[in-house]
C-alpha cells in the first residue's frame, strides 16, 4: 500500500462536540431573549460553517448576523472543550496512520482558531500537515478548495487522497475535487443523495482499512 492523504472534516468525524456548540449557540440564543434549543435540534444546523449555523438557530430573528455570529463565537471559545470528546478510536486510528507514513490533514468549515485550539487541547495537532479552517480565507465545503489547497501544500495526488467527513458538504467537496470519500455513519450529518467511495461506521475500522500493509 502506498503512501495515502487523508483529510479530515472535524466536527462529527474527529470530535462529538455537539453539547459544546449547543451550549454557546443557546448563550447566544438567550442575548436574543429566545429559550434554549434542544442539543439534537441544534447538531442538524452543524456543517455548512459558523455563520450558517448562528442564520439556522435564530430561525428567522431579523437581527444582524455578523454581530450574532461575534456573540457566537465569544460563547463558543468560552467552552470549547467543557464536553466535546474524541470519538472512540480516533487518536489511535490516527496515531497509527501516521506511524505507517501517511500524510494527514484537517479541511473544516469550523473556525480556524477553535479548530487548532481543540486540536491542541487533545495533543492531536502535531499529526497534522495541514490544517484549513473556516476562518482561513478559503470557500467553505461544498466547494473544493479547501481539498485542493491542502493536496498541494503536502504535494499530493486526487487518486491517493480521501476526505474523511460525516456530512454532504465532505461528500461533494471530495467528488468536485476529485478525491475519493468516506462518509462516518456514526456522525451528525447526512448523506442527501451523495454517495460516497466507502462507508465507515467506526474510526477504528476506517484506519484498519488502510493499515493492512506497511507503507513504503
Amino acid at each position: 500500500m502506498h503512501k495515502k492523504l487523508f483529510i479530515f472534516d472535524l466536527d462529527g468525524t474527529l470530535i462529538d462536540s455537539r453539547r459544546d456548540l449547543a451550549t454557546a449557540v443557546n448563550l447566544m440564543r438567550r442575548h436574543y431573549g429566545l429559550e434554549p434549543l434542544d442539543v439534537d435540534v441544534i447538531a442538524t444546523y452543524v456543517g455548512n460553517g459558523m455563520r450558517m449555523l448562528v442564520s439556522r438557530s435564530l430561525q428567522g430573528l431579523d437581527v444582524n448576523l455578523d454581530e450574532a455570529g461575534k456573540i457566537q463565537k465569544s460563547c463558543y471559545i468560552q467552552h470549547l472543550h467543557d464536553e466535546t470528546t474524541l470519538y472512540p478510536g480516533v487518536r489511535e486510528g490516527l496515531q497509527a496512520l501516521h506511524r505507517a507514513g501517511h500524510l494527514l490533514a484537517v479541511a473544516t468549515n469550523k473556525d480556524t482558531d477553535a479548530c487548532e485550539q481543540i486540536l491542541a487541547y487533545f495533543r492531536l495537532r502535531n499529526l497534522f500537515g495541514s490544517v484549513i479552517g473556516g476562518s482561513s480565507g478559503d470557500a467553505l465545503k461544498p466547494h473544493p478548495q479547501m481539498i485542493v489547497r491542502t493536496m498541494k501544500k503536502l504535494h499530493m495526488r486526487p487518486e491517493d487522497t480521501w476526505m474523511i467527513g460525516d456530512h454532504v458538504t465532505d461528500l461533494k467537496a471530495a467528488r468536485e475535487a476529485g478525491v475519493n470519500s468516506a462518509f462516518m455513519t456514526y456522525g451528525i450529518g447526512a448523506l442527501d443523495g451523495e454517495t460516497p467511495t466507502r462507508t465507515f461506521t467506526t474510526f477504528e475500522t476506517f484506519a484498519l482499512t488502510f493499515l493492512d500493509e506497511p507503507v513504503p
